[in-house]
């Protein structure tokens, strides 16, 4: 049985919201010196970040953000069909049943157990909402470094093209099939976790 995400009042996901967008600030700006918009010097937010776009938001006990992804229709526009579309040997895969994930954010205010626990209750988050919402394949960008970290959890994860140089380091495109082996496969190499984090799931709110 899948958990469904807790209901949480406006006010909570607001505020889960905005602690999102100020944590991507300090991990993607701040820490990795991405050139990213900033608004109010505090929020990391782009162009991508609209009313088409959800949010998986973890947060501790004290309600700090703990991880967070976003997830873009790839319908619309998104990052790897509208920056990066050359990372693809072939057609940039586009479905109502094809989600993006982007923004991939674990919070620099947690040891290294807590890090890696993050993580892999933010994986399991986005492996349980796509069997919820009837997603069978994920898509994405992601430096080298990460993309081999993906490419080893256990889940059906395939490379879309070679990848590229991109800011210094090279950058690769990835598509991960979600069905009903995933969540198994997931088990069986220790990164699909029990949440024990809170779960909110957003949309966007802050102007």
């Amino acid at each position: 049985m899948i958990p469904a995400p807790i209901s949480v009042k406006p006010r909570i996901q607001e505020e889960a919201m905005r602690a999102m967008f100020a944590a991507r600030k300090q991990v993607f700006v701040d820490l990795l010196g991405w050139d990213l918009p900033v608004l109010e010097d505090r929020f990391e937010i782009d162009q991508f970040d609209t009313a088409a776009a959800r949010y998986l938001i973890l947060l501790g006990p004290e309600g700090e953000h703990r991880a967070s992804a976003r997830l873009l229709p790839t319908t619309a526009p998104h990052i790897l069909g509208t920056l990066y579309p050359h990372l693809c040997d072939g057609e940039v895969p586009r479905d109502s049943s094809i989600m993006e994930i982007s923004r991939f954010c674990l919070d620099r205010n947690q040891d290294a157990a807590s890090r890696l626990s993050s993580r892999n209750q933010l994986v399991t988050a986005l492996v349980d909402h796509a069997l919820c919402e009837g997603i069978g394949l994920y898509t994405g960008v992601a430096e080298l470094g990460w993309l081999a970290q993906i490419l080893r959890f256990g889940w059906d994860c395939q490379p879309l093209g070679e990848p590229a140089g991109d800011r210094g380091s090279k950058i690769g495109a990835l598509a991960i099939t979600i069905d009903a082996s995933t969540r198994p496969s997931l088990e069986r190499t220790g990164i699909y976790t029990p949440l024990a984090l809170q779960l909110v799931e957003g949309r966007e709110q802050v102007a």
